[in-house]
C-alpha cells in the first residue's frame, strides 16, 4: 500500500492491520513532519517508483495541493498494479490550508473527468457533507482565533453540529444540500 502525500498519516492505524507493507511518501515542504515517512518526493513530478508497484494507493486531502494534477493521475495509474485500488478524498468547501501550496477545489465533474482520462474505473463516488457540515466547520475554525477560549468554543460548535447532523432534520438538510454545497468528495477507483 502507498500513502501518497501522507502528512501526519491520519489513517495509518486504520489500515495498518490490513496490509502487509506500507510506504508513506510526502514532500519536504510539508508542515506535517512525522515518524512514518519512508520517502520524500515531490508529487508534482514523475514519481521515482516502478510501474505496477502498488495494489492500493491512498491520496487523502492531497490533490488540491498538486500544481499539475493530470501528471499525478497518470503517475498513480502507472505505479498501480492491474486491478489495483485508489482511495481518494478531496475537500470542496474548505478553508485555505498549507499555504501557499493550496491550488484547487475540484467539482465532481472535474474528478470524474480526470479519473476517466487516466483510465480508472469508478467503484464508488460519494459526496460528503452539506450546509450543516460547512457552517460548523467555518464557525469552529473561526472560533479558534478567539483568545483563551477559542478552542473550547470550537469544540462546543463541533459537538452541537455533530448532534444536529445525527438528528433526522440535520440529516435531511445535509442530504438536501449535499450536491450543491459539498463539503468534499470520497472516491474509490480501480485500475
Amino acid at each position: 500500500m502507498l500513502d501518497l502525500g501522507c502528512g501526519k498519516v491520519p489513517f495509518y492505524n486504520a489500515y495498518k492491520p490490513y496490509v502487509n507493507e506500507v510506504t508513506c511518501i510526502d514532500w519536504d515542504n510539508s508542515y506535517h513532519k512525522n515518524i512514518f515517512l519512508d520517502m520524500y518526493c515531490d508529487l508534482n513530478t514523475i514519481l521515482p517508483l516502478k510501474d505496477g508497484m502498488y495494489n492500493t494507493i491512498i491520496l487523502s486531502d492531497v490533490l488540491e495541493h498538486i500544481k499539475e494534477p493530470k501528471l499525478l493521475w497518470s503517475e498513480m495509474y502507472r505505479i498501480m498494479s492491474n486491478d489495483g485500488i485508489l482511495i481518494l478524498n478531496v475537500p470542496f468547501f474548505y478553508w485555505l490550508h498549507e499555504e501557499p501550496h493550496d491550488y484547487y477545489r475540484y467539482t465532481k465533474y472535474a474528478l470524474q473527468e480526470m479519473a476517466n482520462e487516466s483510465g480508472f474505473e469508478f467503484i464508488e463516488f460519494e459526496t460528503l457533507g452539506g450546509v450543516p457540515e460547512i457552517i460548523a466547520d467555518i464557525l469552529a475554525k473561526t472560533s479558534i482565533m478567539v483568545p483563551r477560549i477559542g478552542k473550547l468554543i470550537a469544540a462546543v460548535i463541533q459537538k452541537v453540529a455533530s448532534l444536529f447532523i445525527r438528528m433526522k432534520i440535520g440529516q435531511r438538510i445535509s442530504k438536501a444540500t449535499r450536491n450543491q454545497f459539498p463539503f468534499g468528495y470520497a472516491i474509490i477507483l480501480k485500475k
